[in-house]
């Protein structure tokens, strides 16, 4: 398909990565002739036309930066049909044939929205919770991985000088994906995810089992689709008479430089999901599976659900007796 401008947006929650996929929309739209047009904030810029024209120099030393130079923000205003009117005409002003949209999956639903309302839209998973089927991988999540893995060690030293266990919660809303692989990596007693139930008396033995082979400190990873860490903790301190502290990391997950897998990946799916309009292709998702990039349907991404790695839990309990 001949098209000529094409606009690219970040949605939702930002994500490490983010300004990567970015800059290979940018420099592989005008590697291959078109003209690409930065929409800022999401949604609300594409309704209001809070839109400006790209250039190599616009994603000059952005690759190594966090969060999203475009910018994002909720819109409300989007959700309605007259919202995504506006977006729609905005579209036809600017001349936009084509819609790159890197986020999650409100984020993807706002983009099916204007597909079935004639728009083209690919869209780039963008999100540190690894919520979205059909990828291995979302941009930002392995950067979220390696903020909370530092985490950890941290507040390991300290609860070992004080001969404590420790509560730290991680983000990933009803996702324990952020939690399951950090509390691998960061060696802790116990995962508690929202995908498994848990039991409150088998965390207390795993804390009383490590100390009575002489460990000093007790990690506890605690995805904050469960929540209640305060609560948690007093009924450990209740129970097993453990001085227990919580640690909620909160927003700096988001934050900091992507790893150079997220680097990688979002370049890979950036310059991707511009080939895919230049084919003609609309209402896809590139993805990334078994280390290569694919694509799939957006409407069959969001009627299906993410598949738990339940081996992988498994062995995170073996693994922490």
């Amino acid at each position: 398909m001949n098209i000529k401008t094409i606009g690219v947006l970040t949605s939702g929650g930002d994500a490490p990565g983010m300004n990567a996929a970015v800059r290979a929309v940018v420099r592989t739209g005008i590697f291959n002739g078109l003209n690409v047009l930065g929409i800022k904030k999401g949604y609300h810029g594409l309704v209001h036309g809070d839109i400006t024209e790209m250039s190599l120099s616009s994603v000059a030393d952005i690759i190594h930066r966090g969060g999203t130079t475009l910018q994002t923000a909720r819109s409300k205003e989007f959700m309605t049909e007259e919202g995504q009117r506006k977006a729609l005409n905005i579209m036809e002003v600017f001349g936009i044939e084509g819609l790159i949209v890197v986020g999650g999956d409100g984020s993807f639903k706002g983009a099916v929205e204007l597909a079935r309302k004639g728009a083209r839209v690919i869209g780039v998973p963008g999100t540190i919770d690894n919520d979205i089927p059909f990828t291995d991988y979302t941009i930002g999540f392995d950067t979220a991985v390696n903020t909370v893995v530092d985490a950890i060690g941290r507040i390991r030293d300290t609860t070992s000088s004080h001969n404590r266990a420790n509560i730290i919660e991680v983000m990933g809303r009803n996702s324990g994906c952020i939690a399951l692989h950090a509390g691998l990596a960061g060696g802790a007693e116990s995962i508690i995810i929202p995908e498994v139930r848990y039991d409150i008396d088998e965390v207390c033995k795993r804390i009383m089992q490590g100390r009575n082979r002489g460990k000093l400190h007790s990690i506890i990873v605690l995805a904050e689709g469960v929540g209640g860490a305060f609560e948690m903790a007093r009924t450990i301190e209740e129970k097993i008479n453990v001085e227990t502290r919580v640690t909620i990391l909160g927003h700096v997950q988001r934050g900091g430089s992507p790893t150079a897998f997220d680097r990688i990946m979002a370049s890979r799916l950036g310059a991707r999901a511009v080939e895919l309009l230049m084919e003609g292709q609309t209402t896809k998702m590139v993805g990334f599976y078994n280390n290569k990039v694919h694509e799939v349907d957006l409407e069959k991404v969001l009627a299906a659900k993410k598949k738990f790695p339940s081996e992988m839990y498994a062995l995170a309990k073996i693994l922490s007796i």
